[in-house]
């Protein structure tokens, strides 16, 4: 794996564990010389992140909306730094850049950029890794729901597993490495 995505929040959170984390999360990517893409900005968990492996002296891609450039404070020292004109652009752009996608706590956003990603996955439109970075149990409700979907034959059993999940950077991206992705999804109308 050459640059892994990170979806994560522009703001830092209640509680300091989630800029810890995503620092350790940068300082292990640089130590892996995996390349970080994001979305560019210079704030909260996505600056940490982004901050910690810069002082690594690794690689960091931000991709950003022209709209977002001011309000979410794009970063002035990334290696890298693309300027889309929407969202889906830097959806889009972040997805044909990155060989995995992590998501670390973040709002609605970050739900939605890791969910896009992990459809796409079961669709069979990329194979590349999904994961959660389980940071102070932040996703335990999420994965509850996925619990809850497989139960209610919403989410089959193979793509829930699809879904990576540790509390730990090194075991998520050591889990990463051994990612197999399971067969494409396929309706069928004989039972």
């Amino acid at each position: 794996m050459k640059k892994l995505a990170v979806f994560c929040g522009s703001s830092s959170g209640a509680s300091s564990i989630y800029i810890e984390e995503a620092k350790k999360l940068g300082k292990e990517l640089a130590k892996r010389n995996i390349a970080l893409v994001y979305g560019g900005a210079s704030v909260g968990v996505m600056g940490a992140v982004a901050d910690s492996l810069l002082e690594e002296g690794g690689h960091v891609i931000g991709v950003m909306p022209t709209f977002l450039e001011n309000r979410e404070i794009a970063h002035k020292k990334l290696t890298e730094l693309f300027i889309v004109d929407t969202m889906h652009e830097r959806k889009a752009k972040m997805a044909d850049l990155a060989d995995g996608f992590i998501a670390l706590p973040g709002g609605p956003g970050t739900l939605e950029e890791f969910f896009e990603i992990f459809t796409w996955a079961q669709l069979g439109l990329h194979q590349k890794p999904c994961g959660l970075l389980n940071i102070n149990h932040y996703y335990d409700p999420l994965l509850a729901l996925f619990d809850h979907m497989t139960k209610e034959q919403f989410l089959h059993e193979k793509y829930r597993h699809m879904a990576l999940v540790s509390n730990d950077s090194k075991d998520l991206l050591d889990q990463f490495n051994t990612y197999e992705p399971p067969a494409v999804k396929t309706y069928s109308t004989n039972k």
